[in-house]
């Protein structure tokens, strides 16, 4: 990331979605200004009069879209680099987004793991395009080179730094059926696979992925039967490695390591791998203890270097955190 201050304009209707990237960037980026708008015709002028070095832009906005905000801007603020954060994933409204003058494109459910490498590449004058659109080439009004995405950097303790880590990514879901079906491929294929998954959540996702791993070709009661599918409460087991609202690395460290050891330890075969969901993070979140959850991201990261498993931590974006700033 560069050092010299910089402008942001964040627009988005979404608040919880605002306050993760607002929170991101304050977190990693020397900011002169960052202000927000939640419709198009709001950025557009908030982009003329602040003139910002980057806007984060959504697509689904209210008033005015933003592909047609994007195209005003270019014209009022013609040096300001926009990326795009939105659920569209079709390849249509990606090259929309380009041609509307994007100098990046990043899927929401993406941004844990993306977002920060997007603007490092993007204030470098270069275009970003996410890691899911490798393969494809999207032409537009943005003269600047091209970046892949960096599948890499894929964790929500990079609000503080990029680690290099290919199995601790975290999603962001506006849709609980996005989540679900989220949850569902990613504990799924290694239950499949004769691996393990460990999933802490709360009760109404436990509940309702149980039927879905089912139809997803999981004979779930020999899963947990042979102890290769162990499901916790997130509420329940935040406290055991809790300290006054901060989290303990020793303890938690070693609640997480016997859990993946019992979960290892139930698999045949030499190759054993260890899939863990979990919504512990997004409960710190929601609750407002935002450097709680950023810690515990980071200690993910050390358990996945550890343990060489893989982890999805998801966050639903339809919960309001209880954040101030």
């Amino acid at each position: 990331m560069g050092t010299s201050p910089i402008r942001v304009l964040i627009v988005d209707d979404n608040e919880p979605f605002r306050q993760f990237l607002r929170s991101t960037l304050q977190n990693k980026l020397e900011l002169q200004t960052i202000v927000e708008a939640s419709d198009g015709e709001e950025a557009i002028e908030l982009a003329q009069a602040l003139q910002p070095d980057l806007i984060l832009l959504d697509i689904g906005l209210p008033k005015l879209n933003g592909i047609e905000a994007a195209r005003r801007i270019r014209e009022l603020a013609p040096r300001s680099k926009i990326i795009f954060f939105s659920q569209e994933s079709s390849l249509e409204v990606v090259q929309g987004a380009f041609s509307a003058g994007a100098s990046g494109y990043v899927v929401k459910v993406d941004a844990g793991s993306e977002l920060l490498t997007a603007v490092d590449v993007v204030l470098r004058g270069e275009q970003f395009i996410g890691s899911r659109f490798t393969g494809h080439d999207f032409t537009g009004a943005s003269d600047a080179r091209v970046s892949k995405g960096d599948p890499s950097i894929s964790n929500f303790a990079s609000l503080q730094q990029k680690v290099e880590i290919r199995c601790h990514e975290a999603g962001f879901y506006s849709d609980e059926r996005y989540l679900l079906d989220e949850i569902t491929q990613f504990v799924g294929a290694g239950l499949r696979a004769g691996n393990a998954a460990i999933v802490v959540a709360t009760e109404s996702h436990r509940d309702r992925l149980l039927p879905r791993l089912e139809a997803h070709g999981v004979d779930i009661a020999a899963a947990v039967e042979q102890g290769r599918y162990i499901a916790l409460d997130a509420a329940d087991a935040l406290p055991t490695f809790m300290l006054r609202d901060v989290p303990d690395p020793v303890r938690f460290l070693k609640v997480l390591g016997n859990l993946i050891s019992t979960a290892a330890k139930a698999v045949k075969g030499k190759q054993a791998r260890v899939a863990i969901f979990g919504e512990m993070c997004h409960l710190l979140w929601a609750q407002g203890h935002t450097e709680a959850a950023i810690q515990v991201e980071k200690l993910g990261n050390h358990l996945a270097k550890t343990y060489d498993i893989d982890i999805l931590c998801g966050y639903s974006l339809g919960v309001r955190p209880r954040i101030a700033f």
